[in-house]
């Protein structure tokens, strides 16, 4: 039924591939590399302006989405997810600029997300955008579904420099426990070109570099287990408690960019609490992509490790669940990765820190956003650690499992129904048996 049309898919994945890569390029450099670092150094440097840089970043997102988007409650990961099950794979277009730039204004100035977000969402609305202009070409409505996904699988592929890790989170993300099965060749396609095209322009060398990693024991496999157990009911705390605070604050009668001032206050205390009482350039706040390395490097102490990844939890919670911008793939995993190597020092002694680190960073995108195959895939990809793929493997299993239905995603279902497709595109002939 599929194979017939899998050759549009080799020049239209491409093409989608292309746009999204150059989008997320675009968004990295101007976050990471123009925005963030000032800002962070800024904070490290003066404490005291770590609030108000935060509360003027999201009042200026809750009046950008207030004013130039018809629902400033819907975007990033939430919203290709909600478009793919209710609205045939639809997504308004005249608000993407707008979005995007909420997106930056959200983290760029300290929220406590990352670039995912913004990468899937642009990569879900250029595919919907490419669909609208080849509708003459023989393209139907049942592939704005598949484009969608493939868009959102090169944002998440070029965001993280990692195509496998793209394609396995777009597939797992719209369910709980099935896959988005009819767009896995149009999205692997889409994800590698979309990563070729960043790593042309940024380099190939992978986001977060672990140390090589050695051979585990049978032991590290218990105590992974046990980490992930952990981690799924910490996980399984924390997605109760963001979908009851961004229920609360969605129905809340007050102007969003209302919601953003207090959730942009709540964030920045968060940093400002947490810096004095331990020293140093940590801060559970903004993107966060340089504190990964520092968690590793074994120069923190448990409790400091543990309290970094509570605080970032919080500061996540308070970020978007007030209505920020973004997603929290990278919040979790790097709480996962801090849980993990104060498990290793205070619980499993003398163990590789490394290890626990990639389980624990495992174990949390499982129990957040129900994805283990793209956790554990992420966790090979994105940091090198490939020799600490079984431990992932079975503390994300751990977490998946006792997690139990509680996501971060609201709009998750469990598995794939009965879908019927638009009729008309098919002879009654094909479709009755005799």
């Amino acid at each position: 039924m599929y194979s017939p049309d899998l050759h549009k898919w080799l020049y239209v994945a491409p093409i989608i591939g292309v746009l999204t890569g150059l989008t997320v390029t675009g968004i990295a450099v101007v976050i990471l590399d123009v925005i963030w670092p000032p800002v962070l150094a800024y904070f490290l440097a003066h404490h005291w302006a770590i609030v108000p840089v935060l509360l003027a970043g999201f009042v200026l997102t809750g009046l950008i989405m207030q004013y130039f988007t018809p629902d400033p409650n819907e975007h990033s990961t939430e919203e290709v997810v909600i478009s793919y099950h209710k609205h045939q794979g639809r997504i308004a277009m005249r608000p993407f600029l707008p979005k995007l730039l909420a997106a930056i204004t959200t983290v760029g100035f300290g929220g406590s997300a990352a670039l995912e977000g913004p990468g899937i969402y642009a990569g879900g609305a250029i595919g919907l955008w490419l669909w609208a202009r080849l509708r003459l070409f023989g393209f139907e409505p049942r592939d704005r579904r598949i484009m969608l996904i493939s868009g959102a699988a090169a944002g998440m592929a070029a965001v993280f420099r990692a195509p496998l890790t793209g394609l396995v989170f777009a597939l797992e993300m719209p369910y709980m426990d099935d896959l988005a099965h009819e767009a896995l060749v149009p999205s692997l396609i889409a994800s590698v070109v979309a990563y070729a095209t960043l790593i042309s322009f940024l380099g190939s060398r992978p986001l977060f570099d672990f140390a090589d990693g050695g051979a585990f024991s049978p032991k590290d496999i218990f105590w992974a287990a046990m980490l992930g157990l952990l981690c799924g009911l910490i996980t399984m705390v924390f997605d109760m408690t963001f979908r009851r605070v961004r229920t609360f604050v969605v129905r809340l009668a007050v102007p969003h960019w209302t919601k953003l001032a207090v959730g942009g206050t709540l964030t920045g205390l968060c940093g400002l609490v947490f810096v004095p009482l331990f020293k140093g350039s940590l801060i559970p706040i903004g993107p966060n992509y340089e504190a990964v390395g520092k968690v590793l490097s074994g120069r923190h102490s448990a409790m400091e490790l543990a309290a970094f990844g509570t605080f970032k939890l919080a500061a996540t919670l308070f970020s978007l669940g007030s209505g920020g911008v973004s997603a929290m793939f990278v919040p979790l995993f790097l709480s996962g990765a801090s849980f993990g190597a104060a498990f290793s020092q205070s619980v499993v002694h003398g163990a590789s820190m490394d290890l626990f680190a990639a389980v624990g960073m495992a174990a949390f995108i499982a129990g957040g956003y129900k994805t283990p195959l793209a956790a554990v895939v992420f966790v090979a990809e994105a940091t090198g650690g490939h020799a600490y793929l079984i431990p992932a493997l079975v503390g994300a299993a751990v977490a998946y499992a006792v997690s139990g239905k509680a996501s971060v995603m609201g709009d998750q279902r469990l598995h794939e129904g009965v879908r019927l497709h638009e009729p008309g595109y098919s002879p009654v002939r094909e479709t009755m048996a005799e």
